[in-house]
């Protein structure tokens, strides 16, 4: 039976700020729009923690069931290791994906956008499929766009629209690093993984690339986020309160481009986390500033 220490690190913590970023830079535009509503942006937090903390464990069942995790390098998985049955891990993650609907529900019904259910829909629906089902796309290299579209573009719009009830240009635009960045930790962990997912029947982008273009994504993932600040300034002149975080991304991509593989990247998974909340933190303020 798998101790409480276990089953938090089966929910992995440092994916976490993929949920937490998103959120935080949509609430720092409905400041800057002067119409926060915080208890929805708590309830919006909630969710993409709760959808995020689903997505893991629902990798954990369905890479373990497989046996994709029997030789993993990295942090250990419940089902793959023996820790816990796979049914267990089973209704851990539909538990967290049916809090996030009941949650998210709440949103729906104080914005009465219904169309909202459907992007909730679409959202465990893609944490599902990821690994699960006969043909996860997570195996066919479309994990990266997942995430993109997911823990990005989705998070970062709807955290704004539940609070402002508009949808704009802004908001769009600020999800694109945002979804780079956590594009990012998922390209560094198929990047430790690349050597043991292959055998295994898992193509994920960094089978298909290889390596050495696998490292050059990365650091596209890293770098491109500071140039979409910058050339934000002209409309919200703050958000270039970024480049304080730029220090931040050197040693993680001199680690990746030096070709560091399996444990050593580890590491640097660690660090994209921090990188990614620091520059989070700042573009959220940066966009809650206005003249």
């Amino acid at each position: 039976m798998a101790s409480l220490n276990q089953w938090v690190a089966g929910a992995r913590p440092r994916t976490l700020p993929n949920a937490i970023v998103p959120v935080m830079v949509g609430t720092g535009l409905a400041i800057g729009e002067g119409s926060p509503i915080w208890w929805r942006a708590v309830v919006a937090l909630l969710v993409a923690l709760l959808l995020q903390i689903g997505v893991n464990y629902a990798n954990d069942y369905s890479d373990g069931i497989r046996g994709t995790d029997d030789q993993r390098v990295g942090p250990m998985r419940l089902v793959g290791s023996g820790a816990a049955a796979p049914r267990e891990v089973l209704a851990a993650a539909l538990g967290s994906f049916a809090a996030a609907a009941v949650l998210g529900l709440t949103l729906v019904i104080a914005t009465r956008a219904w169309w909202i259910l459907l992007v909730g829909a679409a959202a465990i629906a893609a944490a599902w499929f990821y690994t699960g089902g006969k043909s996860p796309y997570g195996y066919r290299a479309l994990g990266e766009l997942a995430v993109f579209v997911f823990f990005g573009v989705v998070p970062v719009v709807g955290t704004a629209y539940v609070q402002t009830e508009q949808l704009s240009w802004t908001a769009l635009a600020a999800s694109v690093p945002i979804g780079l960045l956590s594009c990012s930790m998922l390209v560094v962990n198929n990047l430790r993984d690349v050597v043991t997912d292959g055998p295994a029947g898992k193509r994920t982008l960094a089978v298909v690339l290889g390596a050495t273009r696998t490292r050059t994504l990365y650091t596209a993932c890293l770098t491109l986020p500071f140039l979409i600040a910058l050339l934000l300034i002209p409309f919200t002149p703050f958000t270039a309160l970024t480049v304080l975080a730029a220090p931040l991304a050197i040693g993680p991509i001199r680690t990746v481009l030096a070709g560091a593989t399996g444990p050593a990247l580890i590491g640097v998974l660690q660090a994209t986390g921090k990188l990614q909340m620091a520059y989070g933190l700042l573009f959220a303020v940066g966009l809650a500033i206005t003249l």
